[in-house]
């Protein structure tokens, strides 16, 4: 038995902790990788959080927003209802367009660029806030990729320098 013994040792080792360790060599150690993908999600999990949170904003920041968004809806509301009304009572739907065919046609292209500007300039805000969200989030998260000339070289590299040598003497 000492023959066997003195062969197991020297390819396993003795204990417990060298066959682990000799094991790990060609299959992962589940337990460590339980713990790395765990780190790995919490890492990303707040990452999404520092992204996706949202900014403080005061009670009047909410309700002129909140009023910002009715006239979409007012509109298409509106328009159905037109709609419902011409097939329920056809007489009161004719004596509202009777009068809107009354209306100047200036006043027709003043109401339009009215709206124009104001899906325009709403579109325009929300499209410059979410490239601020974009840049704020980015500056957060982000980590600069460095140049490789900032790169400190790990080590001599007589090649490399004799190439460098001769392209800036080309140069």
């Amino acid at each position: 038995m000492g023959v066997i013994d003195g062969l197991l040792a020297a390819l396993a080792g003795t204990g417990g902790s060298v066959i682990r360790e000799t094991a790990e060599v060609f299959r992962e150690n589940a337990e460590s990788a339980s713990a790395r993908d765990a780190g790995l999600r919490a890492a990303a999990l707040e990452q999404f959080a520092r992204e996706f949170g949202r900014p403080a904003t005061s009670r009047f920041d909410r309700l002129v927003d909140g009023l910002n968004r009715l006239p979409r809806p007012a509109m298409a509301f509106g328009t159905l209802g037109l709609l419902g009304s011409a097939m329920t009572s056809p007489e009161w739907f004719a004596a509202r367009m009777q009068g809107l065919a009354l209306v100047p046609e200036p006043l027709w292209w003043l109401l339009g660029a009215v709206v124009s500007f104001y899906f325009g300039a709403r579109y325009q805000t929300k499209g410059q806030a979410f490239q601020r969200e974009i840049a704020t989030s980015l500056a957060r998260t982000a980590r600069p990729v460095p140049e490789p000339r900032d790169l400190a070289p790990a080590e001599e590299n007589a090649a490399l320098d004799e190439w460098r040598a001769l392209r800036s003497g080309a140069a």
